[in-house]
């Protein structure tokens, strides 16, 4: 596989899966061309494993900070966590500086118990962006439709306040129609990971309509491994297997793939790189 200059815009990879061979996946990802880990927040059980990271590997690593939406789930401290969210872009680590609000959003998946403070925490966190001129980081999951209402009126919102709200739609795996809607919305990129490997994959058939400028890569490592290595532990070297099955579908080079969503990612979260 050819080197390329990448960037995995979604690696968890301060997750517990690699504490036996953190620097091997580094340096395999940097073998790959990655050239830069985008490194989501979860809640608070997992900031510093996420700090030591990103202190260890200053040149490649760039942190987010957010609450995730499953963090709120049956959670009575859930506002102590996203005002902890608030304290640390007040106040970042020494060394450190957040590029996005993330990984923030909506998932009903495991449970519909919790969806107005899911609501709450997601919105609390858009405007949060806003305010501070940051992109977001999405996840998304069972809960497009008010994902979709809260996006559209959100930015919208901001626009209004002479704000921008804008970001990444983690791990798209919608079709065409979704993907058009939220486009509408304004800023917003489509974070096409290994799903788009799978056979019969809805995304895929997406990725054939999206534009380019559209789209960033990713992995959401350790987990949606691509092919060849679907169910085993994914890692961010494999954003190239990623990059490689986009090129298929657009019908161009890795090479072509890899220079624009790079420099798209390079925008949206590192625009003073």
């Amino acid at each position: 596989m050819k080197t390329m200059q990448l960037i995995d815009t979604h690696s968890h990879l301060y997750a517990e899966e690699f504490d036996d061979d953190r620097p091997e996946a580094v340096m395999r990802a940097r073998e790959c061309g990655v050239e830069r880990l985008l490194l989501p927040a979860i809640d608070s059980e997992s900031h510093e494993r996420m700090f030591a990271l990103a202190k260890a590997y200053p040149d490649l690593c760039r942190p987010m900070m957010g609450l995730h939406p499953t963090s709120v789930n049956d959670n009575p401290r859930w506002r102590d966590e996203l005002a902890l969210v608030e304290q640390y872009f007040a106040q970042p680590p020494e060394g450190l500086h957040f590029c996005a609000v993330g990984e923030i959003g909506l998932d009903y998946y495991w449970s519909q118990e919790f969806v107005a403070e899911q609501r709450e925490a997601f919105i609390a966190q858009c405007r949060l962006a806003a305010r501070l001129n940051l992109p977001v980081a999405i996840h998304t999951r069972s809960a497009w439709d008010d994902m979709c209402e809260i996006l559209e009126r959100e930015t919208a919102l901001a626009a209004e306040r002479g704000e921008s709200l804008r970001g990444v739609l983690h791990a798209f795996s919608e079709g065409a129609e979704v993907y058009r809607r939220l486009r509408e919305c304004g800023d917003w990129l489509f974070g096409i990971g290994g799903v788009v490997t799978f056979k019969k994959s809805i995304v895929a058939q997406a990725v054939a309509e999206m534009e380019l400028e559209d789209i960033i890569l990713e992995t959401d490592c350790p987990y949606l491994t691509p092919v060849p290595y679907r169910g085993r532990r994914n890692e961010s070297a494999y954003v190239a297997y990623v990059c490689e099955k986009v090129a298929e579908i657009k019908g161009v080079s890795a090479e072509e793939v890899a220079r624009i969503t790079t420099a798209n990612a390079r925008r949206m979260f590192l625009p003073n790189e």
